[in-house]
């Protein structure tokens, strides 16, 4: 079947299929690639994934002080959000891989 003005419409809906599955797959890849994030000179350290989750915070004895709580906590935002930037870059560099550097709007769940 032909649409007029589309040559090969059967083609484009392969070539989209086969994207699909790549997508899917990049999905799955993000899950297993990680990357690390510390602050307060790695104080605090932070495991995140490809698809921005958090798999791990390490925290250093000697930066536990009942009465610097709120230092801790501003040392595990920013290794948090230092961690989410650094898996957003990975997830973005891996999409560009995939799409050939085409510049495709917001993808949900990679960006």
């Amino acid at each position: 079947m032909k649409f007029k003005g589309i040559p090969n419409m059967g083609n484009l809906m392969k070539q989209a299929q086969e994207f699909q599955s790549k997508m899917a797959k990049l999905q799955e890849e993000l899950k297993n690639k990680t990357v690390e994030a510390s602050s307060g000179g790695g104080m605090v350290t932070i495991v995140v994934d490809g698809q921005q989750e958090v798999r791990s915070i390490t925290i250093e004895k000697e930066v536990i002080d009942p009465e610097e709580v709120e230092m801790l906590q501003d040392l595990i935002v920013a290794a948090v959000n230092d961690g989410l930037n650094k898996a957003k870059d990975m997830a973005n560099e891996e999409m560009t891989k995939l799409t050939g550097g085409l510049n495709l709007p917001n993808i949900p769940g990679l960006t």
